[in-house]
């Protein structure tokens, strides 16, 4: 009987642990929404920003990157498209948003 006893004592003991480890549980995944978001997002927003940014302040002449690893320079801009000459008298018009990076600077620190 001793042993009923103490098992039904430490019943409702056990209950308000269980509790207390719930909220615990919800606490544990807010913050590590918080850093993930921190960490992971946040930084991914500004990035795009900042490449938002860099396309909508094209000008001609810019020597720029494709997403697909094509070296151009921008001969005329529109509202959704660029022309780039590539070579010569080679052009091929693309998306705005398949340009990442600009290299006038660089390829002017290298002369």
């Amino acid at each position: 009987m001793t042993l009923i006893s103490l098992l039904q004592a430490a019943a409702p003991a056990a209950g308000q642990a269980q509790g207390g480890s719930q909220w615990s549980f919800w606490i544990m995944i807010i913050a590590l929404f918080v850093i993930m978001w921190f960490f992971m997002i946040r930084p991914q927003r500004k990035q795009q920003k900042e490449l938002e940014k860099f396309r909508s302040e094209l000008k001609k002449g810019d020597k720029v990157i494709t997403a697909g690893g094509i070296y151009g320079t921008i001969g005329e801009i529109e509202e959704k498209t660029v022309l780039l000459k590539v070579d010569g008298d080679v052009k091929i018009r693309v998306d705005k948003s398949s340009i990442v990076r600009d290299t006038t600077d660089v390829q002017a620190q290298q002369k």
